[in-house]
């Protein structure tokens, strides 16, 4: 099987287009979500890979699974245009790639709003000051506006590791003590 990314991205790219053109992409975004998590459940991927059952039973079960959820109807084809993604997904024995779906699709959502989601990891709590002083410092950085979460890591000693998508910046006494080490022991 393809790279999971591969696979997903032109389902999340149509999705996207759809979405956009609908004024859904918040409603898409909250029913990927919790579709990702559901069917990243090993419980429901034992059940989706029985040979026991069929699509239409599959299907049945993954709408059954998702109920009331704000979406579920979007899942299934009952809104948006005759997309039936569940449908194309268990066909195509994908179902799987849910999380990489919801997660690209979250990421062209982001790029179109201008916006990015950063987590802070820190040894300590971070004072509400400290959070909003970082948090100008990467919307003036990445020329974006942050949406700031923090962690806490006691791990690192002191210090902090911000991560943006790809974008990392460890500053952690950890990290700074394995250096050291990797160089004395050179």
């Amino acid at each position: 099987m393809a790279d999971k990314h591969t696979l997903a991205r032109p389902y999340a790219d149509a999705l996207f287009d759809l979405a956009r053109e609908d004024g859904t992409l918040d409603e898409w975004s909250s029913a990927l979500g919790v579709a990702a998590v559901v069917a990243a459940d090993e419980r429901v991927a034992e059940v989706l890979h029985d040979p026991r059952y069929s699509d239409t039973r599959r299907i049945e079960f993954l709408t059954g699974l998702f109920g009331e959820m704000p979406g579920a109807t979007m899942l299934a084809g009952g809104e948006t245009k005759g997309t039936n993604l569940l449908r194309l997904l268990v066909d195509y024995d994908r179902i799987e790639v849910l999380p990489e779906i919801a997660g690209h699709f979250d990421e062209l959502k982001a790029e179109l709003e201008n916006t990015i989601e950063v987590t802070v990891t820190a040894a300590t709590p971070l004072s509400d000051e400290l959070s909003a002083r970082i948090r100008k410092a990467l919307e003036e950085k990445l020329g974006r506006e942050v949406t700031l979460s923090t962690a806490v890591d006691e791990e690192l000693i002191g210090g902090a590791v911000i991560r943006a998508g790809d974008f990392v910046i460890d500053g952690s006494i950890r990290s700074r003590l394995t250096k050291l080490a990797g160089v004395l022991g050179s």
